[in-house]
């Protein structure tokens, strides 16, 4: 299959008949027959900490019967992975499976590095919510992963300080703006909380919850909606927080962010499932002093969230194991001791919902000790994540984010034109890698 073709079409209706037809062409035959014939060996390349003890459950358990063994390759994340999984997947010596960011999964999928495995993993999606199974499929039919872990959106504050200047936990954005200059005016030396450009992930996950889907395809051809009708809302709704000195624009996971949660000059933070650990490190001195509530919401009665990073695992097209392969990566990510075990030695929020209420998330994190319902709540939370909507240039639109919103949140410009500065270097950056783009 022409490589070139390949990028372009990715995506829409035509992945799904490329699934089906052009991927079969391209190698991704069924192995089942080899599988039985003898052992087969997996390479998997993550970066998720202690997952070598947790494929040993495989290779000691379920591996062992079925002869298929995993070996770990240790990996850096997020782009640096991308960049050296596609250089090895263009000599033709991608490992079997990569762990791969949910929002790389286009990247990958239009360089024609990650196979459709819906055949082998079909059956796992009543394991997961719609929003999540969704940034796997791409908006076809084909499955280019299993989900792993996810960041569904929270609000996160101080309970002892929201009772010290009488705030109520806002349920509307609306609420949450009237919350900020509530709390400036009664305490002017103290934030609601940042708006941080450093983290574009931040961002995407609050235009998510808008509405905003940032790449989706016209026929053969990306659209590009980084400035649409909702990422715009959020901008202009943040950009005037931070121009009026209602909240405070400084970066977050710096000494002085940290300070400032620790010492409760900033007495809130909209986050998401993991930031129990973060706010371990960052502000153990108000250790049982923070409560976690759902995101506020664009209007009364809406109930979702966005998503602030996550993972699946993915199988490439140059393995030559592929259904094992996916049979292991099923097992992975839906099996309840192997979740359990990602739980404990890789410190994730499984994807999968069974998991969500079970094993290490019967009691909360030690540090929303007090907080006895924090994973019901937060399981009740992650399944009402938006869909997503990622393109191949995932990396160019967060580099022009912190470019521009970095320099507008340091001017206290507002959002607006940053926003057009995005869009525009993502569609010149498509139109560039020769991607047909719908104007």
């Amino acid at each position: 299959m022409p490589h070139t073709k390949r990028r372009r079409l990715v995506s829409s209706a035509v992945a799904a008949a490329l699934g089906a037809t052009a991927l079969a062409a391209c190698g991704s035959s069924s192995d089942d027959g080899e599988a039985r014939s003898g052992p087969v060996s997996l390479t998997y390349w993550t970066w998720a900490p202690g997952m070598d003890k947790v494929v040993d459950l495989w290779n000691e358990g379920p591996g062992k019967k079925e002869r298929i063994t995993v070996t770990v390759k240790k990996q850096a994340s997020g782009d640096t992975l991308v960049t050296k999984i596609l250089t090895a997947h263009k000599a033709g010596k991608a490992p079997d499976l990569v762990q791969a960011e949910y929002q790389a999964l286009p990247t990958l999928v239009s360089n024609d590095a990650l196979a459709d495995i819906a055949e082998n993993v079909g059956d796992a999606r009543s394991k997961f919510a719609d929003g999540v199974w969704q940034q796997t499929t791409l908006g076809t039919d084909a499955v280019y992963a299993v989900p792993q872990d996810i960041g569904p959106m929270m609000f996160y504050y101080r309970e002892d300080l929201f009772e010290k200047y009488d705030l109520a936990v806002p349920a509307t954005w609306d609420e949450f703006a009237e919350t900020a200059r509530k709390l400036k005016k009664a305490a002017p030396d103290k934030d609601l909380t940042t708006f941080s450009a450093n983290d574009s992930g931040l961002f995407a996950g609050l235009a998510q919850q808008a509405g905003a889907r940032w790449w989706t395809t016209s026929g053969d051809k990306w659209k590009v909606g980084i400035n649409d009708g909702a990422t715009r809302k959020v901008a202009e709704f943040w950009g005037g927080l931070v121009e009026e000195g209602a909240i405070d624009n400084q970066p977050m996971y710096t000494p002085a962010w940290n300070k400032a949660l620790n010492t409760g000059k900033q007495i809130a933070w909209v986050s998401a499932v993991w930031a129990p650990g973060t706010l371990t490190t960052a502000a153990p001195d108000t250790k049982g002093k923070w409560a976690m509530a759902p995101l506020p919401q664009w209007s009364d009665g809406e109930n979702r969230t966005g998503s602030w990073g996550g993972s699946s695992t993915a199988v490439t097209t140059d393995s030559k194991h592929k259904d094992a392969a996916a049979k292991f990566a099923a097992w992975l990510n839906t099996d309840g001791d192997a979740l359990n075990a990602l739980a404990k030695e890789s410190g994730i929020y499984p994807a999968s919902t069974s998991a969500q209420l079970s094993g290490a998330f019967t009691s909360p994190p030690e540090y929303f000790s007090h907080q006895t319902d924090f994973y019901r709540r937060a399981a009740e939370i992650a399944e009402t994540t938006a869909p997503s909507a990622w393109g191949p240039n995932v990396n160019v639109a967060y580099t022009a984010f912190k470019d521009a919103f970095g320099a507008a949140a340091k001017n206290r410009s507002g959002f607006t034109a940053a926003l057009d500065t995005m869009q525009e270097k993502t569609v010149a950056d498509l139109e560039k890698q020769g991607f047909g783009v719908a104007r």
